[in-house]
C-alpha cells in the first residue's frame, strides 16, 4: 500500500498562534506579514520525513516511534469567526488537526466552533497549548516534559492551574482532555502540548505526537484513491506569466491529465502544461504530484482561474467519456452552489478567492444579511447597476463589499472595502445601522434636529443683511432653514445657507468648519465671535424627538438636553 502525506490542517483561536506555530516548524516568519497579523486564507507548508527526524531525533528514540509516513502536509485556516466554512472545508481534506489555544486565556469563542467542527467532521486533534513562554518566571528548555519539573514552585502552579482549567473546559464540552505525557490511550483522551512558538519549545514534541498518532490510528486511511482531487489555493504571476499553486489532497495528478475546475457558472476542462513541485528553494519541474501535496500548475488556458476552486484530475483516456465528465461536473456544480446560496434579492459580495468569498457569505447570512450577487475579482460596472436596482426596492441592499479587490469609482451607491474580513463587515453593521437611522429620520421631515454651533474668531466675512461668519459645528447636524438661538435661550436669526470650500452644501456634520449666512441679526450686538449657538426647537418638535431618540446619535442626545435646560430656564413647564 502506498501511503500519502497525512493532512494536518491548524485551526483555533483568532491571535492564539496558528500560523506562528507553523512558522516554527518550517522557520520562517509568515505571520508578521498578514494584514492585521490574521490569515485570511488557506495556506499550506510542507514538512518531509528527514525534516521530522532531524527536529525529533532524540525524542522520537526517546518515545520509540519510527516514522513511516513521508512527511505532513499542514494548511493553516484563518481563526476569525467569519472562516467557519474554511475550517470546515480544512477539517474535510484532512487526516488530523491541531488546535492551538493561547494556554493564558484557554478555550474561546472560536475555539469551541473549532472543537464543534472538528467533532462534527470525526477528525482526531491534538492541542498546542502555546505561549507558555508568557507564564510568570517559566525558564525555557526543548523539551517540555523535562523541563516542567525544574521550574519554580510558583511558575509549575501558574502552569498546571491553567491546565487544570483548560481540562475542565474540555470536560464540559464532552472530551477527556490530558498532558500528553499522562496519557496511556489515546483514543480516549485529547493530548495536550504545552509549547511556545516564540521560544520553540514544545514543536519537537508535538511533531512526533503527530508522527505517532497518524502511523498508529490512519494508517489505513492514508492509502492513495485512483482519481486526483484538490483545490487551487492561489494565482502566482511571474515575468507575466500566470501559474497556480494548487494543493491535491488525494490521488496522483500527471503532468499529461487534464484538470476538470469549478467555476462560478460552469466548470472548464483546462489541460497542464506544466507541473512543478515545491523545494526547499523553490519549485522545480515534475512529471506528477502525489498527494498529499501542495504544488504549482502551468495551464493551456488565457482565462484566470479564481482562488479556492476545487478540480478533478481527467485522464486523456477519459475525455470520450461523455457520461463520467457529466458526473464530475455535476459534483463540482453542486460544490459551488452550496458555497453561494444566494437570495433572490439582497446586497453584492465580491471577494478575491471562492474561500474567501465563502467565508464572507458565511459571516453575513449568520447575521440574517441577504445577498444577491456574489463573485470573484475586482467590483465591476455590473455589480453597480446590480446594487443600483435596490436602491428604490431597498435602500440597506444598495451595498457592494469588496474584500481584498479593487472598487469601481462611483457615487451612486455605497461601495466599502477592506484586506481585512472582520473590518470589512463591522463597516459594513455600522453603515447599514447609520443608514437605517436616516431612512427613519426621513419620517421625521419637517422636524428641526439638535444642532449646536460655534462663531469662529478672525471669520466674519459681513456683519449683517445677512451676516455672514464662520462656523464650526460641534455636534448634530446643521442644516438650512434653521432658526437659531444664544445659550441664554433669545432668537439669534435664522440660517439660510451653507458653504464649504465656496460651494453650496445642503448639511454640515459634527466637526467640520464651514461658512454660513444667517438672517436677522447683527454679528457685534446680538451675537459675538465665539458665541455657542443652538438650534431652536419647538416645544411640539421637542416631544417628537424624545418619543424617536433612538433616532439620534449621543451627541445629539447631548444637546437636545441642553436646549431643555435652557427653555426651561424661560419657561419652566416647557417640553412637559
Amino acid at each position: 500500500m502506498t501511503i500519502r502525506q497525512p493532512i494536518v490542517t491548524v485551526a483555533g483561536h483568532v491571535d492564539h498562534g496558528k500560523t506562528s506555530i507553523l512558522d516554527a516548524i518550517r522557520q520562517t516568519c509568515i505571520a508578521e506579514k498578514e494584514p492585521g497579523l490574521i490569515t485570511q486564507k488557506i495556506s499550506y507548508s510542507m514538512i518531509s520525513k528527514d525534516e521530522i527526524e532531524s527536529l525529533c531525533k532524540d525524542l522520537l528514540e526517546k518515545l520509540n516511534i519510527k516514522i513511516v509516513v513521508p512527511g505532513f502536509v499542514f494548511i493553516d485556516t484563518p481563526g476569525h469567526a467569519a472562516f467557519t466554512n474554511l475550517r470546515q472545508r480544512g477539517g474535510s481534506i484532512a487526516d488530523l488537526a491541531i488546535l492551538v489555544i493561547d494556554i493564558n486565556e484557554g478555550i474561546k469563542e472560536q475555539t469551541r466552533e473549532t472543537i464543534e467542527i472538528l467533532k462534527q467532521n470525526k477528525l482526531p486533534f491534538v492541542v498546542a497549548l502555546n505561549k507558555i513562554d508568557r507564564i510568570s518566571g517559566w525558564k525555557h528548555e526543548k523539551l517540555v516534559f523535562q523541563n516542567i519539573n525544574n521550574q519554580q514552585d510558583f511558575t509549575r502552579k501558574e502552569f498546571f492551574d491553567k491546565v487544570s482549567s483548560i481540562i475542565t473546559a474540555f470536560s464540559l464540552l464532552g472530551f477527556d482532555a490530558e498532558l500528553y505525557w499522562e496519557i496511556k490511550d489515546f483514543t480516549k483522551k485529547i493530548a495536550l502540548i504545552p509549547c511556545s512558538a516564540k521560544t520553540k519549545e514544545g514543536i519537537a514534541e508535538l511533531l512526533a505526537i503527530l508522527c505517532g498518532l497518524a502511523q498508529k490510528f490512519l494508517i489505513n486511511k492514508l492509502s492513495l484513491a485512483e482519481e486526483a482531487k484538490g483545490n487551487f489555493l492561489e494565482v502566482v504571476k511571474e515575468k507575466g506569466v500566470i501559474y497556480y499553486d494548487c494543493i491535491l489532497y488525494d490521488g496522483v495528478l500527471d503532468e499529461k491529465d487534464y484538470m476538470l475546475i469549478a467555476g462560478l457558472e460552469k466548470p472548464s476542462l483546462i489541460k497542464i502544461r506544466a507541473l512543478f513541485q515545491p523545494t526547499p528553494k523553490g519549485f522545480k519541474k515534475a512529471s506528477k504530484i502525489v498527494a498529499a501535496s501542495g504544488f504549482r500548475v502551468f495551464l493551456v488556458s488565457e482565462e484566470e482561474i479564481p482562488a479556492g476552486m476545487p478540480f478533478i484530475g481527467i485522464k486523456e483516456d477519459q475525455l470520450s467519456n461523455i457520461d463520467v465528465i457529466e458526473e464530475k461536473k455535476q459534483e463540482l456544480n453542486a460544490t459551488i452552489q452550496n458555497i453561494l446560496k444566494l437570495d433572490k434579492k439582497g446586497i453584492v459580495v465580491k471577494a478575491e478567492s471562492l474561500g474567501s468569498l465563502e467565508a464572507l457569505i458565511t459571516l453575513l447570512k449568520k447575521n440574517g444579511i441577504l445577498i444577491g450577487r456574489a463573485g470573484i475579482g475586482d467590483i465591476n460596472k455590473k455589480d453597480i447597476a446590480y446594487a443600483l436596482t435596490s436602491l428604490a426596492d431597498d435602500p440597506l441592499n444598495a451595498v457592494i463589499l469588496g474584500f481584498n479587490v479593487k472598487p469601481e469609482a462611483t457615487n451612486d451607491v455605497m461601495i466599502i472595502c477592506s484586506n481585512i474580513i472582520y473590518r470589512l463587515v463591522e463597516e459594513f453593521f455600522k453603515w447599514r445601522e447609520e443608514k437605517e437611522k436616516e431612512i427613519e429620520r426621513k419620517k421625521l421631515e419637517g422636524i428641526t434636529f439638535p444642532c449646536k454651533i460655534k462663531i469662529l474668531r478672525k471669520c466674519i466675512f459681513r456683519r449683517s443683511k445677512p451676516a455672514i461668519c464662520g462656523v464650526k459645528v460641534l455636534a448634530g447636524q446643521l442644516t438650512k432653514d434653521l432658526s437659531l438661538m444664544k445659550s441664554d435661550g433669545k432668537p439669534a436669526g435664522e440660517l439660510k445657507s451653507i458653504q464649504k470650500e465656496n460651494k453650496p452644501i445642503e448639511t454640515a456634520r459634527k466637526n467640520e468648519e464651514v461658512a454660513v449666512s444667517i438672517s436677522g441679526i447683527t454679528i457685534g450686538r446680538q451675537v459675538k465671535e465665539d458665541d455657542v449657538l443652538y438650534s431652536d426647537l419647538s416645544e411640539k418638535d421637542y416631544k417628537r424627538l424624545k418619543e424617536n431618540k433612538k433616532l439620534l446619535t449621543q451627541d445629539e442626545l447631548e444637546v437636545l438636553q441642553e436646549i431643555l435646560e435652557i427653555k426651561r430656564k424661560i419657561k419652566p413647564t416647557w417640553g412637559i
